[in-house]
């Protein structure tokens, strides 16, 4: 099978259901960003991969892609599309909770924003956390002119929240200084 199709070629896409669609079209956007996103966790995971220490934290983010996956799917999907498709389910949310809840649990409290770098892992986990905010604004502008699960966006949601306090653990672990916001 060919990678490329050349159906794409006039600026139009298929979405799950058959449903073509330009490929500036809202859903489009939000899943090429959570996709972006994933390519950016992969990149995070890669970096941490070989930290025997952070093993967990490489299976929590190998979790992540996978519902980063069903959550594009989510999001590409017309409506005959959503009717194959299984929802993100509550417990997805709740594991993510419980996992920030671990993290933030190991890290002194603050009271300030932090400013993201020390170390490149730091910093990545960063720029998910930022692709991960874009990628929910555009789920967002999807969802209010087609629809879609409200499981994946309040997910979105708690994942960037789940990439600031990965932040500040990594710093942590990595031994550099948090660097925090003073205006």
């Amino acid at each position: 099978m060919k990678v490329y199709t050349k159906t794409g070629d006039g600026g139009e896409t298929s979405l799950i259901g058959g449903s073509r669609v330009s490929k500036t079209d809202e859903r489009v956007e939000a899943y090429g960003t959570v996709d972006e996103l994933g390519a950016f966790t992969a990149l995070l995971t890669d970096h941490l991969r070989k930290d025997a220490a952070l093993s967990e934290t490489v299976d929590d983010l190998n979790r992540i892609q996978s519902r980063l996956m069903t959550v594009e799917a989510l999001l590409a999907a017309d409506e005959r599309g959503r009717e194959r498709l299984t929802p993100l389910s509550a417990e997805t949310i709740s594991w993510l909770e419980g996992r920030i809840d671990a993290l933030q649990a190991t890290l002194p409290a603050i009271d300030k924003f932090t400013i993201p770098g020390g170390h490149p892992a730091v910093s990545l986990s960063h720029v998910c956390r930022t692709v991960c905010r874009r990628a929910e604004r555009a789920a967002l502008r999807a969802n209010a002119a087609y629809g879609t699960d409200g499981t994946a966006l309040v997910w979105l949601n708690r994942l960037s929240d789940y990439f600031y306090v990965l932040g500040r653990m990594l710093t942590q672990h990595f031994g550099v200084e948090e660097t925090l916001w003073i205006p």
